[in-house]
């Protein structure tokens, strides 16, 4: 039970961190704030160095490449939560859940029981039915509308939305496949060890980054609290995770599902602090979602 709770606790600070970023994007450039919430988060964590040491080269190689996936992830997270609706982006997180259960079953041969093989159904149903909202009465919206972002400024079009939706997809597919490496390594190293040299390629390949592309990072970024808060959700989060990735009965297929009760706190906050449209659906939509979540780790 111990690894259920602390996946639990990782699922919840991340839906507060999408609101974080969303809030932290308000006055930053996606750039700005990846920078110095990664920057921040590995500061954070070096007081782990000393228990980082005995890693392999081949575990290192692991690690950067896990480093690399996220960067890229992150990148198109950061670059599609930045136009759609917190809500919305929340519920489309939840489709990584596919994603990771290809990893877990196919390439791990974790088994999956009844109730996490119905519970993946009822999941994969909470994303279909965000399709099609019912329409009310006198409402000429379209029913697929659940789909689109909440009304936007002038300039974005539907294929600009289109790309952001394909950006959050793609950054669901890059997680997954980063929570299948957290599982392989886990096997051989400590939760210490893999946050430290995770977070410390992590914050190279984006000091790279900006380096080659010569992204201008301005010092009122370090004022904005929302990042500050942001890295100190990651890193506890994170820390959570890997010590769950450590237990030997822990699987990739039920946390996947645990990961994303996260998104009814995206959901709220979008409701409640963005005053977000179309909320109530996708709500529901969550909900269902939630019910195969429980199912799965019955």
């Amino acid at each position: 039970m111990t690894w259920i709770l602390l996946v639990l606790l990782y699922g919840l600070l991340k839906g507060a961190r999408e609101i974080a970023k969303k809030k932290a994007m308000e006055t930053n450039s996606v750039m700005e704030v990846l920078v110095v919430y990664t920057l921040l988060s590995f500061l954070f964590v070096i007081p782990q160095a000393p228990e980082a040491g005995g890693v392999t080269a081949q575990q290192l190689a692991f690690i950067a490449l896990k480093s690399f996936v996220i960067f890229l992830a992150w990148i198109c997270s950061f670059r599609s939560l930045k136009k759609l609706p917190v809500s919305l982006f929340g519920i489309l997180d939840l489709s990584r859940v596919l994603f990771a259960t290809f990893f877990g079953a196919v390439i791990l041969g974790e088994d999956m029981g009844p109730w996490q093989v119905a519970g993946l159904i009822v999941v994969c149903a909470g994303l279909v039915m965000l399709k099609f909202r019912p329409r009310k009465a006198g409402n000429a919206q379209k029913a697929d509308g659940a789909l689109t972002a909440d009304p936007a400024p002038a300039q974005e079009t539907a294929p600009a939305t289109t790309l952001y939706v394909i950006l959050a997809l793609l950054s669901c597919m890059l997680n997954a496949v980063s929570g299948f490496l957290d599982k392989v390594l886990m096997k051989d190293i400590t939760s210490a060890q893999l946050q430290f040299w995770y977070m410390l390629f992590l914050i190279s390949f984006y000091l790279i980054y900006v380096l080659v592309t010569r992204e201008k990072i301005r010092s009122s970024v370090w004022k904005n609290w929302w990042v500050w808060l942001l890295a100190i959700m990651f890193v506890i989060g994170d820390k959570a995770l890997f010590v769950a990735n450590g237990y030997p009965e822990s699987k990739i297929t039920v946390m996947t599902l645990i990961k994303q009760s996260g998104c009814i706190v995206a959901i709220l906050g979008g409701k409640f602090i963005f005053k977000e449209k179309n909320t109530t659906w996708r709500l529901i939509c969550a909900l269902v979602i939630i019910a195969g979540i429980v199912m799965g780790v019955v």
